[in-house]
């Protein structure tokens, strides 16, 4: 019988320097209190500064909190200014779910700009200061997506709030892929993961609970909250990518049924989150709207 993943396998962390983006709430939250816990100095990029303190007082251990918001491309750029030194891990787990369909200040349809430019864009900019690896949280969700390369900011085809979530974590999916082929054509020595934390109850929270969705929203979260994992079972794929001896460009999800609660386990994607082509096309897209690339 193998013994189930825990955050001791972590082993001490300490003099490891790890970000970790939208750590407030949520999987992020239970990703910085559980590195936190194993020695790390984590840095906290949260868009809301104050309750970053608080959770960093709750939290206890090495952390500082810099401001980061990454639906504004100018917070983008200003967050290396904010960063004293290199880290060792970037942990781009921030992302969001939107109501109705909104831009950022940048012209970017808001759900693709917060979940694949802005971390795009970030990941660029720090790279030169990142030692070892670079993690980001895909979905599960991708594999119902349709990717629209045509159309990427929704301007023509139909918006919905689920399709834009999926077609965004598609993206950040694909641009794992490219990320990945990337650092090992160079011969780099940062590997890049991606992770699907499941279902997590709290990852809801960012939904109102005032509009049409407030009932949908209200039913949905308690169920969740009797079945799917806890914040710190959500972060286990993205800790499981530090522990583990795993492949570079590894998926990490959970091994319960459809993929919504359980423990880390390397696990697939769809077809489409494995095409080289669509992925490269993908970085391009992120490239030309950001105006940065990979410095490798």
């Amino acid at each position: 019988m193998t013994t189930p993943w825990s955050p001791s396998r972590l082993g001490n962390l300490t003099g490891k320097r790890i970000i970790v983006t939208g750590a407030t709430n949520g999987v992020g939250l239970g990703t910085a209190r559980l590195l936190a816990g194993a020695g790390a100095h984590v840095i906290m990029a949260v868009r809301n500064t104050e309750l970053g303190k608080r959770r960093a007082e709750e939290i206890g251990g090495s952390t500082s909190v810099l401001k980061l918001d990454l639906a504004d491309q100018a917070s983008v750029r200003a967050f290396p200014e904010l960063l004293d030194g290199d880290v060792d891990i970037l942990i781009n787990n921030a992302g969001a779910l939107s109501q109705q369909r909104a831009d950022t200040v940048d012209g970017f349809e808001m759900t693709i700009g917060t979940n694949l430019l802005g971390p795009f864009a970030l990941t660029n900019l720090l790279f030169p200061r990142v030692r070892s690896q670079i993690i980001n949280v895909g979905s599960d969700a991708h594999k119902s997506a349709t990717l629209r390369l045509d159309d990427m900011h929704l301007r023509t085809h139909k918006w919905t709030v689920m399709g834009a979530y999926a077609r965004s974590k598609l993206a950040v999916m694909l641009w794992g892929l490219e990320l990945d082929r990337r650092l090992r054509a160079a011969g780099s020595p940062v590997v890049a993961q991606l992770t699907h934390p499941g279902w997590v109850a709290s990852n809801l929270s960012h939904l109102s609970d005032k509009g049409p969705l407030a009932i949908a929203h209200r039913a949905v979260k308690a169920v969740a909250d009797v079945l799917a994992n806890d914040i710190e079972e959500g972060a286990a794929p993205t800790l499981y990518c530090i522990s583990e001896p795993i492949p570079p460009g590894s998926y990490v999800g959970v091994d319960g049924r459809f993929g919504l609660r359980g423990g880390p386990v390397l696990i697939g994607r769809s077809a489409v989150a494995c095409d080289y082509r669509a992925a490269a096309r993908v970085f391009e897209f992120a490239e030309h709207e950001t105006g940065t690339t990979l410095p490798v």
